[in-house]
């Protein structure tokens, strides 16, 4: 029997919250009906939400009036989001009441609380953003993606090790190759930084699968499992290929509807075209981690729908599932990180 998980969700954060939260949850209690949920947020709001939800009814809800604006800065979010749906979420992971916090919310606000509250790792200078992303030959992870955009050698490879915990630990690769994201593959190439961070991951092969440099068209081919970026150059490759997929699917979309014979071609391979897109889908891979904390963060997109909400739950469903944390301060421990 399947352990019970407890989540605190930031019921107030994304767009269209609380709308999207309440059904991406009940959507998860389906696939885990083991998971149980806090909501953080209005409870004027919310409870008639969850009440016409039958897998959720009975959930709890703990008010708050206050929320974290989409345009706060994280400095100002920090000294007043204390109570709101956000900042309690987040404590109610610090005190043991939840395993983990999802939120749409404010990114860096998101961040800067769960560093304030959750503390990082030891060992671990700042925590990243890692997410799933799709590849020909099926998933490799990627960080960071937008948690720092000021980046030295050092924290590189300290996202690097992070990346391999995660590809090993939630995703079963055994001993998942490491790259470093870079302008070029050859030596002499890229910021002085990133060959230095190269370097050192060259000369610590024994703890770690260490592939060199790798170019932004190899990342969607799958030849390394972790790819390593600093926030800047992370985030804009994550956006580009979402914009991508959904210039692709519209393409596709426009060339099946273009006239009667592509109709009556689109009948026959319906059910090929619908994976396709589903493969394409940026819902199916919402869900960013912020690793190197002392418990779960999970962020999801803030203008996502009930199906990409309730994966991003499922990301932390899987981390809390395969003990993440406890397995990743264990390796943490076990490499020498000092430089």
């Amino acid at each position: 029997m399947t352990k019970s998980i407890r989540l605190s969700l930031d019921a107030m954060g994304g767009d269209n919250a609380p709308q999207i939260i309440v059904d991406g949850a009940a959507q998860t209690k389906i696939r885990h009906p083991y998971v149980k949920f806090s909501f953080f947020g209005n409870k004027i709001k919310l409870l008639p939400l969850i009440n016409s939800s039958e897998v959720l009814k009975g959930s709890d809800i703990v008010h708050t009036d206050e929320y974290i604006d989409a345009n706060e800065k994280p400095s100002i979010a920090v000294r007043k989001g204390r109570n709101s749906s956000m900042g309690m979420a987040i404590q109610s992971v610090k005190s043991g009441k939840a395993d983990a916090i999802v939120s749409a919310g404010n990114t860096g606000a998101l961040m800067a609380m769960a560093k304030l509250f959750l503390r990082p790792i030891e060992g671990i200078n700042r925590p990243a953003i890692a997410a799933y992303f799709p590849t020909i030959t099926g998933e490799s992870c990627m960080l960071d993606l937008g948690a720092n955009i000021d980046c030295d050698a050092k924290n590189l490879v300290q996202f690097a090790f992070m990346g391999q915990a995660f590809a090993n630990i939630v995703m079963g690769v055994d001993n998942p190759s490491i790259s470093l994201l870079n302008i070029g593959e050859e030596e002499q190439k890229g910021l002085d930084y990133i060959k230095e961070a190269s370097q050192i991951l060259s000369n610590l092969k024994s703890q770690i699968n260490y592939s060199g440099f790798i170019e932004g068209d190899k990342i969607a081919q799958g030849v390394s499992d972790v790819i390593i970026a600093d926030g800047f150059s992370g985030n804009v490759s994550l956006k580009t290929a979402e914009g991508t997929a959904l210039l692709v699917t519209s393409y596709l979309k426009k060339a099946l509807s273009s006239s009667l014979s592509s109709k009556i071609g689109y009948l026959f391979a319906k059910k090929a075209i619908n994976n396709f897109r589903l493969q394409m889908d940026p819902r199916k891979y919402n869900g960013a981690v912020f690793l190197g904390l002392n418990a779960v963060a999970v962020k999801s997109h803030g203008g996502t729908d009930a199906f990409g909400f309730a994966n991003a739950i499922c990301v932390a469903v899987d981390m809390v599932k395969y003990n993440f944390i406890h397995d990743l301060k264990n390796k943490i421990s076990k490499i020498n990180l000092s430089m």
